[in-house]
């Protein structure tokens, strides 16, 4: 009875931890919303209050639709983010599968290699990136944002499902041989399906710093036709006036795209992160 008394208690706690960590990390959000429907003074004035009919404005959004080009930020910013996150899923499960699956002299090795990714920051070599997008004449394209991010998003892509891939059935591999599928029809047919939990929570890590990212649009694509949301929203901070109604509007805006991913790949994204747990 004790024990379950403990176990009852020690439930409650968790979830009492998790609900405060929810309501910390969701507050600033709260904030930026509801401040992006108000007027100017009523942002200084009364921050954590709702928006009433006096308070009530939708200017930060006209000027974001009108003034800031926010559609072509926001276009830039889905292109670069899309392409990244199917080019980082794809040859991240391509080399996971090849890594757990087969054995070869150096394949440890190149699994170390791969995890140095993880701990060596991507930043530490953005000179050398950028004399490299210099001489390819790749600077002011979303090609080289699109590059970097598929370089950074790769190594944690390995990491993460090579773990769950040697999870996979070598059984039901072996079946699949028998039946006579090739090797590509096996990681795309067999494997693939089996490690889907994987592959919404590298998805959901790898699009977020990219799609938040300041650094690199900043530096590889500062042109206006190449500015990327987060970029954009600098467009309404100035030295001595900042349109605080648009970097709010824009914001808001930027927000949408993560929630949308998070409630598509929710179940998935739980499913991945409690089987790595249980592993």
């Amino acid at each position: 009875m004790s024990g379950r008394r403990h176990s009852l208690g020690g439930s409650i706690a968790a979830h009492a931890i998790l609900g405060a960590y929810t309501i910390i990390a969701l507050f600033p959000v709260f904030v930026i919303v509801i401040n992006s429907f108000k007027t100017r003074k009523a942002i200084f004035r009364a921050p954590l209050q709702l928006p009433d009919e006096t308070s009530f404005s939708l200017i930060g959004y006209e000027t974001v639709i009108k003034q800031g080009d926010f559609l072509l930020y926001f276009q830039n910013s889905m292109i670069v983010t899309v392409v990244s996150l199917t080019l980082v899923l794809l040859f991240g499960a391509m080399a996971a599968f090849a890594l757990s699956e087969y054995r070869f002299r150096g394949n440890t090795m190149m699994g170390l290699y791969l995890a140095l990714g993880i701990m060596i920051p991507i930043r530490l070599a953005t000179v050398a990136i950028l004399q490299l997008m210099v001489a390819t004449g790749l600077v002011n394209t979303l090609t080289a944002l699109i590059l970097v991010y598929t370089a950074q998003g790769l190594p944690l892509a390995v990491f993460i499902l090579s773990e769950f891939m040697r999870g996979v059935s070598d059984d039901l591999k072996s079946a699949g041989r028998i039946d006579g599928l090739s090797e590509y029809r096996i990681f795309f047919r067999l494997v693939l399906p089996l490690v889907r939990p994987a592959m919404a929570t590298v998805g959901v890590f790898t699009m977020i710093p990219i799609w938040n990212d300041l650094w690199f649009p900043l530096i590889l694509a500062s042109s206006e036709e190449t500015k990327t949301v987060t970029l954009g929203a600098q467009v309404f901070i100035g030295q001595f006036v900042t349109d605080w109604n648009a970097v709010l509007s824009a914001l808001s805006l930027a927000i949408l795209p993560v929630l949308v991913l998070y409630l598509i790949f929710s179940r998935q994204l739980i499913r991945g992160i409690t089987a790595g747990a249980v592993k």
